[in-house]
């Protein structure tokens, strides 16, 4: 899963970052209003961390605006100062998610972060199942048939996003901008390579079984069960 995080005190920025990269979360930081608001209109995020005051043109309260009245509904988690009740509240009707008050446990931020990206699959679990296949973001455990599979961390990213949009075409840029951080320079033959890797663990260790990973030729790929690929 990939957040943003527009916040000018990059300690605090950093703090969150080093806190939720532990929950394998790809952490992108803009510290401006300006810079901030142009990633989360223009690059695929899973959530927004937002600070209410900030650098530049943007407020936090017009940014959330700006970006639902052009239909942009990743969840936003608005950080705020402990007596900004009104803006709180403003920031709630404008269609910020939820609100944490400055200083804040990391815990606390990453339990609420946990139930944001959890929302829009409507989980009520950690763990994603497809067929027989099981993955436990809490964990992070790989199981099919109860057999546990061994994934390096790069593999275990990209099956979680897979997993997350079962029975969705991916596209290769997408799973590039879900797996892999922003600055890295990536060839698209690298998904390949990876897609290779995961179907070697999750379907061909399981010759009996329905096969999980397919292609969608010119387009991406996708984890379901269908009959072929598609």
């Amino acid at each position: 899963m990939r957040i943003l995080i527009i916040e000018d005190e990059l300690r605090v920025a950093n703090a969150i970052k080093r806190s939720l990269e532990t929950k394998d979360y790809m952490i992108n930081i803009e510290s401006n209003s300006n810079r901030g608001l142009l990633k989360a209109l223009n690059q695929p995020y899973d959530l927004l961390i937002l600070d209410l005051m900030l650098p530049g043109s943007y407020t936090g309260k017009d940014i959330t605006k700006i970006l639902r009245n052009k239909g942009v509904n990743m969840p936003i988690l608005m950080l705020t100062a402990l007596g900004d009740v009104e803006d709180r509240i403003a920031g709630l009707r404008l269609g910020a998610d939820d609100y944490l008050v400055k200083p804040f446990s990391m815990r606390e931020l990453i339990a609420r972060t946990q139930v944001l990206l959890r929302r829009p699959q409507n989980l009520i679990s950690s763990i994603l199942k497809v067929g027989n296949l099981e993955l436990n973001s809490d964990t992070f455990e790989v199981k099919r048939k109860k057999i546990n599979i061994q994934l390096s961390g790069r593999e275990y990213k990209m099956l979680r996003y897979l997993m997350y949009n079962h029975d969705q075409i991916i596209s290769k840029e997408q799973i590039i901008n879900h797996v892999w951080d922003e600055d890295t320079l990536i060839m698209p033959n690298t998904v390949e390579v990876y897609i290779g890797y995961l179907r070697k663990k999750i379907d061909k260790n399981f010759p009996n079984e329905p096969k999980l990973i397919h292609t969608a030729f010119g387009f991406g790929y996708m984890i379901g069960l269908v009959n072929s690929d598609v």
